[in-house]
């Protein structure tokens, strides 16, 4: 059986939105790795949320979630029939989060989260046998942001806000593969190592609470960017039909926002698990589809933190490819994402302040390929 190039299109509809299992948005691919010959690619992704509920005064909190896009490129070249290399660059975390609402009449009105992240990953993959390969090499990564605490659920600390500055910090990336070409199956195992950032963090801490009322620098917040583990399934079932599956396991509980001054850590993340299944059609030798179902595990509870207020979730994706020409192909994804339902909490013991049901959020992506 020839081996398949179909639109699993796993770039093209990207995560819905920041949500309980962590702040995950790219999903940290390395699939261009097992593109054939020398390949270029540029993506772009664009995710509309819907987060809306009420707090426990009876408030209702209109859209909380900003939408998004995500932008994704890489290169990806052949040195002889045994080594590859690719170079890999993605939006791998963020976040868009703001409560409307008067903050001395409701729980969380003017809480706020945005941030954003910068990811390369340069890879070599080597292949002793037809049948197997191993692949990595190192990943660079930087984020920044700004969080802002307000409404009644703070009591002194409302109106208390805190910007990071960008800090980089390297890891690793290691996997391998094993592949039976003739039934075009693929078996991959991926490791992404944990990132540490320093980053230096000013701080304006109402006069209520003690603080001074205007932002000052109080020094670094140290930050893990989480591990994870993906195991990457396909094979050819019948003539031009692939079917394919995943799961991912992040490890969001080592995640912390903790600032130099007294403030409590302000972002309390579960572990993620993400399951994808599809499967994958080519139509003619120049058009294929795929359609996949992908579910992600909430926590123990639905109790989360205000700044990611959903819990788990669930997506139906279809995704397109059109080869212009033996060079070029354009493919294109829609996600579908059902967002599980979440109680924001604050304080310790936590202290439900609101509840979030019946949310979603709509996915669309684009992704020009190249073979040179």
């Amino acid at each position: 059986m020839k081996r398949l190039a179909l639109a699993a299109t796993a770039f093209a509809v990207t995560a819905g939105t920041a949500h309980a299992g962590g702040l995950d948005r790219s999903g940290t691919p390395i699939d261009i790795i097992f593109e054939q010959g020398n390949y270029a690619e540029l993506s772009l992704g664009f995710v509309t949320p819907d987060l809306t509920g009420s707090d426990l005064l009876g408030n209702s909190i209109s859209n909380v979630g900003g939408d998004f896009t995500v932008f994704g490129g890489a290169l990806k070249l052949d040195f002889g029939e045994r080594l590859s290399f690719a170079l890999i660059a993605d939006e791998p975390y963020g976040s868009d989060v703001e409560y409307g609402g008067n903050p001395a009449t409701t729980l969380l009105g003017t809480t706020s989260a945005d941030a954003e992240s910068f990811g390369i990953t340069a890879l070599l993959k080597y292949r002793p046998t037809d049948r197997i390969s191993v692949y990595g090499g190192p990943r660079v990564a930087s984020a920044k942001g700004e969080i802002t605490l307000g409404g009644l659920a703070y009591g002194p600390l409302s109106g208390y806000n805190v910007k990071f500055r960008s800090d980089n910090g390297v890891g690793a990336v290691l996997g391998a593969a094993y592949e039976i070409p003739e039934i075009a199956f693929r078996a991959s195992l991926t490791w992404h190592s944990s990132i540490d950032l320093s980053m230096s963090s000013f701080e304006n801490i109402p006069v209520a609470a003690g603080g001074p009322g205007f932002p000052v620098v109080t020094g670094d917040t140290q930050v893990e960017l989480p591990q994870s583990v993906k195991l990457a399934v396909q094979s050819g079932v019948a003539k031009d039909t692939l079917v394919f599956g995943s799961v991912r396991w992040s490890e969001w509980e080592a995640f912390s926002l903790d600032p130099p001054s007294a403030v409590p850590n302000l972002a309390q993340l579960d572990d993620s698990i993400t399951y994808q299944i599809g499967v994958g059609r080519r139509f003619t030798e120049k058009l294929s589809a795929s359609l996949s179902y992908t579910h992600e595990t909430g926590g123990s509870d639905n109790i989360v933190s205000p700044l990611a207020p959903t819990d788990g979730s669930q997506a139906i994706s279809l995704g397109a490819k059109y080869k212009v020409s033996d060079a070029i192909d354009i493919s294109a994804g829609i996600r579908y994402t059902v967002l599980g339902d979440a109680r924001p909490e604050t304080g310790t013991p936590d202290t439900v302040r609101g509840n979030f049901k019946n949310n979603d959020a709509i996915s669309v992506g684009l992704k020009l390929g190249v073979h040179f």
